[in-house]
């Protein structure tokens, strides 16, 4: 495909949903690249489909770009011509993930963010992959030449789901949490290469070898070398240091809770640092609350719904005060920044050539996994095709805990798209966090009854 340069159409499935639709108003008015193009918004729910579609156009108009922007609650009106399609959407996700995340408590499981691994991770995609599959066929049949991009969590089970049983489509999956070059640039402070973000240049990231690999979410920094020398103790070091005066990685809830010192703790363990604590620490089941022995770490915290959905409400108070002129539109574009789909949809349009975490088929980047391996890693981002960057072999311990989740995951893709009950229960019986089948079989029945005016009918025939 050749996107057309001058003039690219990027199709956003959700506008409304929030994690994306308003940092891509941001990039599709900032770049010179995009900012003569289209952008589609698309949403379900009309009232706030049209609060971003006005909120677009007055960021538009008021930085003097000619982008057009356009808005529909039905995807088929706006994926004509479209060169990127973006999913973003997501369906009462707090209210459900509320809802997975108490059940599993319940019966032993304890997750705090509930929407990879674990019941969460399976029942959210039992919700959306369904319609990110409709998308894909409309896809196929109105725009086949676009770029799909899923932003949509698990994104490894639905971006697994989209090469295996969507191969004719270009497809990718992304997650925000190894956003470049901000990823590699907080490391080299961390690492203290140089002492603070502002100093970090060019010069400095071509001196840096810095390689991370893993299924997203549990990703681990396999590789910090500066001029040849191994940096990673430096930051190794870094976390113990914060681990002894704060009980967070710098967010707030259960997600940020002793992320410092559950970081340094794996990193004794495993010998690596794990890149993406917030979430890797539901991946293992080290502080399930498990264990005979007093930790100094405590137990997991749970997902906090209450507090989740003031924070969604802050969010739409901030839009409408930019619609009704409580905020000058005019702050806007300095209250938001570069998102990380947008930049890689200005990097192939612009044929800038940066290279960007993408979760992808591996294709020998880490030889000692298979090719077909879905693991988020630095790739070179064309309009010609992702390619994967060697990183080396994965190592022993942590690539058997790879295989586990890489096959939670696939099973999880093919219970939804084949409408097996058989593989959704194997896929929870195989889960890191399961230990009970008998529990596994209550979790699915209670969250599926729970969840009934979510989930597709034809589970319950």
């Amino acid at each position: 495909m050749q996107t057309n340069v001058q003039k690219p159409k990027v199709v956003v499935l959700g506008a409304g949903s929030l994690f994306f639709g308003r940092q891509s108003i941001w990039q599709m008015v900032h770049s010179e690249h995009l900012n003569k193009g289209t952008l589609a918004l698309v949403d379900t729910d009309e009232a706030r489909l049209n609060k971003l579609v006005k909120l677009a156009r007055m960021v538009a108009e008021e930085n003097g770009v000619q982008l057009a922007v356009e808005g529909s609650t039905d995807r088929r009106d706006v994926l004509k011509d479209a060169d990127f399609v973006v999913l973003s959407f997501a369906r009462d996700t707090v209210k459900y993930r509320g809802i997975d995340c108490e059940v599993s408590e319940k019966y032993g499981i304890r997750m705090c963010s509930g929407d990879t691994i674990g019941p969460g991770g399976i029942f959210r995609a039992m919700r959306e992959l369904p319609i990110i599959m409709d998308c894909a066929r409309d896809i196929e049949a109105i725009c086949p030449d676009a770029w799909v991009i899923n932003y949509i969590n698990p994104s490894a089970v639905n971006g697994i789901a989209l090469q295996k049983f969507a191969p004719k489509l270009k497809s990718f999956a992304l997650c925000d949490g190894l956003h470049m070059p901000h990823v590699k640039r907080n490391y080299a402070v961390n690492a203290e290469i140089v002492p603070s973000k502002e100093a970090y240049t060019e010069e400095i990231a071509n001196r840096f070898d810095f390689r991370i690999a893993g299924v997203n979410h549990f990703t681990w920094l396999l590789k910090a070398e500066f001029d040849g020398r191994d940096v990673a103790p430096n930051i190794a070091e870094r976390l113990r240091r914060r681990a002894e005066t704060a009980t967070n990685g710098g967010d707030t809830g259960a997600k940020a809770a002793y992320n410092d010192a559950i970081g340094y703790e794996l990193y004794q363990a495993f010998g690596y640092i794990p890149t993406c604590v917030a979430h890797t620490k539901e991946y293992v089941r080290f502080w399930q609350g498990l264990g005979r022995t007093k930790e100094a770490i405590p137990q997991l915290s749970i997902w906090e719904t209450e507090e989740r959905y003031k924070r969604h409400a802050s969010m739409w108070e901030q839009v409408d005060s930019f619609l009704s002129g409580a905020k000058p539109i005019s702050d806007y574009m300095r209250t938001f920044g570069p998102d990380h789909a947008t930049d890689i949809i200005e990097s192939m349009v612009g044929g800038l050539g940066k290279k960007f975490f993408v979760n992808t088929a591996n294709r020998g980047a880490v030889p000692n996994m298979s090719g077909d391996a879905f693991l988020e890693l630095m790739c070179e981002v064309t309009t010609d095709g992702i390619k994967p960057l060697p990183v080396g072999n994965m190592p022993t311990g942590l690539r058997g805990m790879q295989q586990i989740v890489l096959d939670t995951h696939e099973l999880t893709a093919e219970a939804v798209v084949e409408r097996s009950f058989a593989k959704l229960r194997r896929a929870m019986l195989t889960d890191p966090l399961t230990n009970s089948i008998a529990d596994a079989d209550r979790i699915i029945a209670e969250i599926m009854e729970r969840e009934r005016d979510a989930l597709p009918a034809y589970w319950f025939e």
